[in-house]
């Protein structure tokens, strides 16, 4: 299915993942080095920008605002020539329960599409090299405001890029940054579904298929 969505040469094999926490590994599609083709790679998810003194700093870049993607240091060289594309079956967020106490517990959320198909999250990636010629390849996820079904749960979202605009994100010859802001829409609120699941997503511990059943919670 990912070798058909992606055009890529063969399938590729991919270890299931339910829960995956910033710092771990991602997979991530995007063009190969001398560009010939697209490769599936795994990469660290927190973009460690090549000018970093200490990558612990790829903690704190897990994310990328769209807004503002093509201006912020850590992202803008990216944005231009790094671009690239995660599969995901669907993402976790955590949503306050109404009417409670701001102490309350917050109820995780799963969304993913309706018909189960696989979201196309929008990336950049980076390449890191420390002192001791270590190479650490990064990756970030960009977010734009939430859509209808996502907003009464977080204010932000992905970026879930269409399968048509595929190709568009992923060309590096030289993209017009209009024509890719212009994928930074919400997507499509009627063709998401969200649901509560277990509180085991709390812990990146926790990274097995019972993450994803649902749960008897009201969310509305």
């Amino acid at each position: 299915m990912l070798a058909k969505l992606f055009k890529l040469a063969t399938e590729p094999n991919v270890t299931p993942r339910y829960n995956i926490a910033p710092t771990q590994d991602v997979a991530a599609v995007r063009l190969s080095a001398d560009g010939s083709e697209r490769v599936l790679d795994t990469l660290r998810w927190g973009l460690i920008p090549s000018w970093a003194n200490d990558p612990a700093i790829g903690a704190r870049l897990i994310n990328a605002r769209c807004e503002t993607v093509a201006e912020k240091p850590p992202f803008k060289e990216a944005f231009q020539i790094r671009r690239c594309l995660t599969p995901a079956d669907g993402f976790y967020e955590w949503r306050k329960p109404p009417g409670k106490k701001t102490t309350a517990k917050k109820q995780p959320m799963f969304i993913r599409r309706k018909d189960d198909a696989p979201l196309v999250l929008a990336g950049l990636w980076e390449l890191w090299r420390g002192p001791g010629a270590d190479l650490v390849e990064s990756c970030t996820i960009l977010t734009t405001a939430a859509n209808a079904l996502v907003q009464p749960i977080h204010d932000r979202m992905p970026v879930i890029i269409d399968p048509n605009h595929i190709d568009l994100w992923l060309d590096a010859s030289g993209q017009i940054p209009e024509r890719l802001t212009q994928l930074f829409k919400p997507y499509y609120p009627d063709q998401l579904t969200a649901y509560p699941v277990s509180t085991l997503v709390n812990s990146p511990k926790n990274d097995d298929p019972h993450c994803l059943e649902p749960i008897p919670t009201q969310i509305d």
